[in-house]
């Protein structure tokens, strides 16, 4: 039995086959189990003789067992290793190139013209409190112009600011002026969307404060602005407007070819020369820290722009809600454009 158990481990091909011998053999039912089952049945003075006899064969094909075992496993081993060899020689397979958004490279453009001019640039916190988003910018709680600027409030009374002015009161509260900052970042509106409008946009504001600072300087930045995105021959168009943080106020536009065909001004954002109250509202905050105050009588300009009307214009993309799609179709158009 034991050459024959021996013989058909040797011959046996696959891992499968080897498995049937060593059932047929020391399986459960195996031939050799058998055979110890039948000790038994002998007399004491046989058994022990008997016993050591067949326990002897059982090693025999369990070592026969485990070194063909080990053969085998190799030889599979070696086989899909063969099936699976990758020629390294061969070229790769190319992967699609990422790019920067369209809104991203405009506020590269925008920082890197005002960081040209001298500006600072400052981010801050997009959940924001009620003082910092409107009362301290001339907004209190019964003003009308919260109406046009609804946003979406947490439940400990925050609220997402609905506009980056609250970087103004913020950034006077900790500098003394002279001063020049831009601040940029996502802000919240509560607002129907249509192809100019969305709720979530990006926007990017300026601060001057400082001593005779005029409507002059306003009006050359913005121009030194709409050059530097669009070329030394863009057009700028000033007219008046309200806004409750500023006084005067002002509306900018910028002369813009339609991809359909229809050339018009784009209105761009508001500007204009920031309200006294605005000033004495971060003189009361800087008192309540324990700084000076310093700002009242001071003179300054602000303005506010989106990113997104900027991308429009500059990539003839029609429709605003293009950028918040996920539709690589779109995006993927400005790929190897925006680098």
């Amino acid at each position: 039995m034991q050459q024959e158990a021996i013989q058909e481990i040797t011959q046996a091909p696959t891992l499968e086959a080897l498995q049937q011998v060593k059932t047929k053999y020391v399986g459960k039912s195996g031939l050799v189990t058998k055979e110890l089952g039948a000790l038994g049945k002998l007399p004491p003075e046989e058994r022990r003789a008997r016993g050591a006899e067949i326990n002897a064969v059982r090693q025999a094909i369990d070592a026969a067992l485990q070194e063909r075992e080990g053969i085998l496993k190799r030889a599979a081993l070696d086989e899909k290793l063969a099936s699976e060899a990758i020629d390294v020689t061969l070229p790769g397979l190319p992967l699609p190139a990422g790019g920067l958004h369209p809104i991203t490279r405009v506020y590269d453009d925008l920082i890197g013209i005002y960081q040209r001019m001298g500006y600072e640039v400052v981010e801050g916190p997009e959940v924001e409190g009620e003082h910092h988003n409107f009362e301290a910018l001339n907004i209190p709680w019964y003003h009308p112009a919260r109406d046009l600027q609804d946003t979406f409030w947490l439940e400990d009374g925050r609220l997402l600011r609905t506009h980056t002015s609250n970087m103004q009161i913020r950034y006077m509260v900790e500098h003394d002026p002279p001063l020049k900052m831009v601040s940029r970042g996502k802000v919240y509106r509560y607002e129907a969307t249509d192809a100019t409008h969305e709720s979530m946009f990006h926007q990017l504001e300026g601060l001057v404060v400082g001593e005779g600072i005029s409507m002059a300087d306003l009006k050359g930045t913005i121009a030194e602005m709409a050059r530097g995105l669009y070329g030394p021959t863009a057009q700028v168009r000033f007219q008046p407007s309200y806004y409750p943080f500023v006084e005067p106020g002002a509306d900018f536009a910028v002369y813009w070819n339609n991809p359909r065909g229809e050339s018009k001004w784009l209105e761009l954002g508001g500007c204009g020369m920031v309200h006294p109250n605005v000033f004495r509202a971060v003189d009361d905050l800087r008192e309540a820290a324990g700084r000076d105050r310093i700002y009242e009588g001071m003179t300054g300009f602000a303005f506010g722009l989106g990113p997104e009307r900027i991308a429009m214009l500059k990539y003839k993309i029609p429709d605003i809600r293009y950028f918040y799609a996920n539709d690589p179709r779109v995006i993927g158009q400005f790929r190897g454009e925006l680098g």
